[in-house]
């Protein structure tokens, strides 16, 4: 890539090194200079530019970005269209991010112009969530740069999305006659919502009275409804044998 002043007239297909500002517009940086860019340049008094001109085996910034975007994508990740060098990665599904850190490693020392950052490891996102982006820095890099990013050896994907499986939510609440039903709600309403991030709902709620039989028969009945995982939320947490509730739970089933 050269990169340096170029007399205006001579700067078409040429890469905008900094925003120029003209009267009624502005052409920023990184864009290609098109013949009507240069028109209006040499129509504002500008009579050089400062640009980037590929060279033959240069990749457009964009198009490195995409490719190691890609590349870098597994399962559960979507990738985006570039823009300004960058290319941004989302995950697909609610789920657990796993990142092969080796994998990143070897992608952001192939070449200081090119970056790869990502969620940590195991982070919990949720659907949309962006996850990853490759940023290349310079406007172009040398094909044999972006190639060795794309060869290089791995044993899978540097990101993939695991999503969650579990969507069909049971809740059963312990009441004690102290307890205002507005708790209650307010811990439905608090559950709902943090489920929510993980794409399951709760398909039903069981209101029982603090005794281990109860929430027995409460858990075979929302596991009959087709509960998936059941959310136990007791009344008192400090006043039982250790063993209550789990008794309760293995009887179940």
């Amino acid at each position: 890539m050269k990169f340096g002043p170029i007399p205006t007239g001579e700067a078409k297909g040429a890469i905008l090194a900094h925003s120029v500002k003209l009267p009624g517009r502005t052409i920023k940086k990184g864009a290609r200079l098109t013949g009507d860019d240069i028109e209006a340049l040499l129509a504002g008094n500008v009579t050089e530019v400062i640009c980037a001109r590929l060279e033959a085996g240069d990749v457009h910034e964009d198009e490195a970005a995409e490719r190691v975007a890609r590349h870098a994508a597994g399962p559960g990740i979507l990738v985006d269209p570039p823009f300004t060098g960058r290319c941004n990665l989302f995950a697909e599904e609610a789920g657990i991010l796993r990142i092969d850190e080796d994998a990143v490693n070897r992608l952001n020392r192939t070449d200081p112009g090119l970056t790869f950052a990502t969620l940590p490891a195991y982070a919990a996102v949720e659907a949309g969530r962006m996850v990853a982006t490759a940023k290349i820095i310079p406007f172009a890099l040398p094909g044999s740069v972006v190639n060795e990013a794309e060869n290089a050896e791995t044993t899978g994907p540097a990101l993939e999305l695991a999503p969650f499986r579990l969507k069909r939510i049971g809740l059963i609440q312990t009441e004690l006659s102290n307890l205002k039903p507005s708790v209650l709600d307010k811990t439905r309403k608090v559950t709902e919502r943090r489920l929510a991030a993980g794409s399951a709902a709760v398909i039903a709620e069981r209101r029982v009275a603090h005794r281990s039989g109860d929430v027995a028969n409460a858990l075979l009945a929302l596991a009959e409804d087709g509960a998936e995982l059941i959310l136990v939320y007791g009344a008192t947490a400090i006043i039982d044998r250790d063993d209550v509730i789990p008794t309760a739970i293995r009887d179940a089933g």
